[in-house]
């Protein structure tokens, strides 16, 4: 009788609703993916908990949609992929991740565990191969043990420095049922603890920067991340010194503030004496920290999350460890209690604007204004950035095309930019475009999300477009067509090519289809395409966009095949 009243009160669960609970309790909002055989029960679990699933085209793309939520939200998203293919197809996304320092969990279907070693459908050694890839990786032992790893690997994607991480689930673990009361429930894992620096240090740097002849503060997207926006700002205006902006530390302090400095990137970093890094890191898109882009003697106050990034290329005069928002709170707290403030009549300044308004100059009265057809780049962004919502997200990706917008299309908001980062990751920008458009269409206040491709980026995931159709995104895509990667060649002397024989042994390696139809393929599934030429076509078509919140849009915006970075001046933000 005992044995029959238990069988009664038994009640089973599916290793897919197990899943979906956990990833449920852990307060995941978003799953991006592209489902098949042994998965698609997950996806259809987690619909079934009120989880948003979002089918994608490849998984490149669905990782960097889960990623982007993680950092403009600060909880991760997931990832669901296939095993083997699917998976390695998932590995760029989880890499670019782990650069950023961006929180994603890749949740991915494995052969079934009694095939393993015998040549099983897709079989590949899957936890293996993402450890190189993430902060960690596991597979549950059981059924019941299935919600603390899935907590475990949330934690650990935002505790700490934040990153990927991955959990491996076998085909006949999805499917395998067990008796509710034996898995072991897993609370939410809460916000990462907070951090402060050493008190000591924290005057140090105080001292040094009062100290200093001519200051400079550096603010990276972990500043972003952290949510640092009041604090810095008010750090920077309280004590009257500039600032620059890595690429997506832009709009933590508006671009257009007037201590923004990063129309004299080069001089600002080549005569600053004492650089304030918040969140940024001395790698590449900083040169390093090192001569000749940097003054040898210059002394760094580096705050960083995370203790090991802390005296990477250059030894810091004093390093904060700590969460940046909180740092710097220590700062103002100093300086709130014993004012200073760099005086705005020194000669760092006034060398400083000076650069400003020479580059800004050149580059509005010599390039925007050019008004022949075909456009330049520089025709392009000017007439872009007078119509552009001031409040909008921009997604950015290219070559020439991210590094000329960058300087040119301005950020005002904080987590207002997403583009190829610290992995120069092409292929990002339409995943990253879907995510901001889903955070965004769930908020009151939703801005405009606006993807500004090169020809050559858009080709990596174009077919996200049909993804943005089918779920109504109002996302506007802008691809500035030069018919090539970094540059191309027009109708004519491709036809004239096309005569000489083989185009694979004669077409430049940089060469597209000149004139591609890319707003066709928009058309094709139901978004609105335009295929633009001339400035009053391009101010015509992007206001005709703003206005419709119904459905996605792409400008396919020709330019000069051999319009290229102006000379004058180097603007990228990685090899200025």
């Amino acid at each position: 009788l005992s044995t029959e009243v238990e069988a009664v009160n038994m009640e089973e669960i599916t290793g897919a609703q197990i899943i979906a609970e956990a990833l449920k309790a852990q307060n995941v909002e978003y799953m991006f993916g592209i489902v098949g055989v042994p998965v698609i029960e997950v996806a259809m679990a987690v619909q079934g908990v009120g989880i948003k699933y979002v089918g994608m085209r490849n998984e490149q793309a669905a990782c960097y949609a889960a990623s982007a939520v993680g950092y403009l939200t600060g909880r991760p998203a997931v990832c669901l992929v296939v095993s083997g293919p699917g998976l390695i197809h998932a590995l760029g996304g989880m890499a670019n991740a782990n650069m950023n320092c961006w929180p994603v969990v890749v949740i991915g279907g494995s052969s079934d565990q009694n095939q393993e070693t015998m040549g099983a459908f897709q079989e590949f050694p899957q936890v293996e191969a993402c450890r190189l890839y993430s902060k960690f990786s596991a597979r549950p032992s059981s059924l019941e043990a299935i919600p603390s790893v899935i907590e475990k690997a949330v934690r650990s994607s935002i505790y700490g420095r934040p990153g990927a991480c991955y959990v491996d689930v076998s085909g006949d673990m999805v499917t395998a049922r067990v008796d509710r009361a034996r898995v072991r429930a897993a609370p939410c894992c809460p916000p990462p603890p907070v951090s402060l620096a050493h008190p000591k240090a924290v005057t140090e740097a105080v001292a040094m920067l009062k100290t200093s002849k001519q200051p400079l503060v550096i603010v990276g997207k972990g500043a972003a991340y952290s949510r640092a926006e009041d604090e810095v700002q008010e750090l920077v205006e309280l004590c009257g010194l500039p600032f620059l902006p890595t690429p997506m530390g832009k709009g933590v302090l508006p671009d257009d503030h007037p201590q923004c400095v990063a129309a004299a990137r080069s001089r600002a970093l080549l005569q600053a004496d004492v650089v304030v890094l918040l969140g940024a890191r001395l790698n590449w898109i900083l040169h390093f920290g090192l001569p000749p882009r940097f003054n040898p003697q210059v002394k760094v106050i580096q705050v960083d999350i995370c203790a090991e990034e802390l005296g990477n290329n250059v030894k810091p005069a004093v390093a904060l460890l700590g969460d940046i928002r909180n740092v710097v709170s220590q700062l103002l707290g100093c300086f709130r209690k014993d004012a200073w403030r760099y005086q705005s009549d020194t000669m760092w300044w006034r060398s400083l604007k000076e650069k400003m308004n020479a580059n800004e100059r050149i580059e509005n009265d010599a390039l925007a204004a050019h008004s022949s057809v075909p456009m330049n780049y520089y025709t392009v962004f000017h007439h872009i950035a007078e119509l552009l919502p001031h409040d909008c997200i921009i997604v950015s990706e290219g070559a020439n095309t991210m590094d000329i917008g960058r300087t040119m299309l301005y950020n005002r908001l904080p987590r207002h930019r997403l583009d190829a980062g610290t992995f120069g990751t092409m292929g990002v920008g339409l995943g990253f475009a879907i995510a901001a458009a889903l955070v965004e269409s769930g908020r009151k206040t939703c801005q405009r999300v606006v993807c500004v491709e090169g020809d050559s980026a858009f080709g990596f995931s174009g077919m996200e477009v049909e993804t943005m159709c089918r779920y109504k995104l109002p996302v506007i895509i802008i691809v500035v067509n030069n018919n090539g990667i970094y540059s191309g060649v027009d109708p004519h002397t491709w036809d004239e090519l096309g005569k000489m024989g083989d185009l694979t042994t004669i077409a430049p390696p940089v060469t597209l289809l000149p004139e591609a139809r890319y707003d066709q393929v928009m058309a094709a599934f139901g978004g609105q395409g335009f295929f633009v030429r001339t400035p009053q076509e391009l101010r015509s078509a992007l206001q005709l966009c703003l206005d419709d919140w119904e459905r996605p849009s792409l400008l396919n915006v020709l330019i000069d095949p051999a319009s290229d970075r102006k000379q004058q001046l180097c603007l990228s933000p990685y090899l200025s």
